[in-house]
């Protein structure tokens, strides 16, 4: 990303705002509404969402024009704080050609979501300078038990200024290549990254501590999507890298080899720390909320892994600031 384009960091979030609710993906179950709503109210929060929310057209939350206007219309509300995307699944790309992204600089709103919404979360950081927050999703986090790692999503959205990442007691995180680093966090879904290779919105990685995660993928398709990020040169400047869960990704349960073998394979020899098992998006459980388009230091030794913000996500009122990354 241009280093002259500004950062635009939304309000935070405090309990009684208003949050909406919007599906720009794939088409939702209504009982999952209900239980994520019930459980953001709980939180103090206040959920809305367009009746339209419930459509669908084939395997979409309808079609592209009722879910651009669903997401435009949440960016210019005045009493909506945040818009919380009610699931991934697939068809956020539709979407891209068709933002104003005038809409979303002049509206600068928490934006969060993960899997397909990766697409939007990206674009939005690159090509308007909006912090976006990799993390829980309505019906798929907040409508299960211990769906939401609370801590990160308060910090995140709240406006600390500096909080270890995914730095709980039963953190998963384990060190894969030692050494230190500073860069804007980005990332998310490893399969969007690949994907948005050779288009208009192709993922800007250069000075990044980057997060990649992914779900129900097989090790060799993990390596493919590394490989042809790395040949892209998308790997040339990243400062970092961040192993999400990576639930389920793998080809047998007794395949003789370690997905962290298969990934340090494609990008061990880089020369940059790596850590791998951050609990954000798909996850087993506690899903942490990590702000996209931030400066963060990152450290990885034998000993632990710091991975830590350097300034706040949000802001108490709307305002923008130099990139630093």
């Amino acid at each position: 990303m241009p280093d002259q384009i500004p950062r635009l960091k939304p309000r935070s979030l405090r309990p009684g705002d208003t949050v909406g609710i919007i599906a720009p993906a794939s088409n939702i179950k209504p009982e999952l509404l209900d239980a994520g709503c019930k459980v953001l109210r709980d939180l103090g929060y206040k959920p809305v969402y367009s009746p339209s929310i419930l459509s669908q057209d084939l395997y979409f939350a309808g079609d592209v024009d009722r879910r651009i206007s669903e997401l435009e219309e949440m960016f210019t509300r005045d009493d909506v704080r945040a818009i919380l995307c009610a699931r991934g699944g697939y068809g956020s790309n539709y979407l891209l050609n068709r933002i104003s992204l005038d809409t979303i600089r002049t509206h600068p709103k928490i934006f969060c979501g993960y899997s397909d919404i990766t697409s939007l979360l990206t674009w939005f950081t690159d090509a308007a300078g909006l912090v976006t927050f990799h993390g829980p999703m309505v019906t798929k986090d907040f409508a299960q038990p211990d769906g939401v790692d609370l801590p990160s999503w308060q910090a995140a959205l709240g406006g600390l200024s500096a909080w270890h990442l995914g730095a709980s007691e039963d953190s998963c995180i384990r060190p894969l290549v030692e050494g230190s680093a500073s860069g804007m966090l980005y990332g998310g879904c490893l399969s969007m990254l690949s994907a948005s290779l050779g288009t208009p919105y192709e993922v800007q990685t250069s000075g990044t501590i980057l997060f990649i995660e992914d779900v129900a993928t097989r090790p060799y398709q993990i390596d493919r999507m590394l490989m042809q990020l790395k040949l892209a040169g998308k790997f040339d400047n990243v400062k970092g890298f961040v192993i999400g869960e990576m639930l389920d990704c793998v080809q047998t349960q007794n395949q003789g080899y370690t997905l962290d073998e298969v990934i340090l394979r494609v990008i061990g020899d880089l020369g940059v720390p790596i850590a791998a098992g951050l609990r954000s998006g798909h996850v087993s459980r506690s899903n942490v909320t990590l702000p996209l388009g931030v400066c963060a230091s990152f450290s990885v030794t034998t000993n632990g892994i710091n991975l830590m913000t350097e300034e706040a996500a949000t802001a108490p009122a709307a305002v923008s600031s130099s990139s630093r990354a």
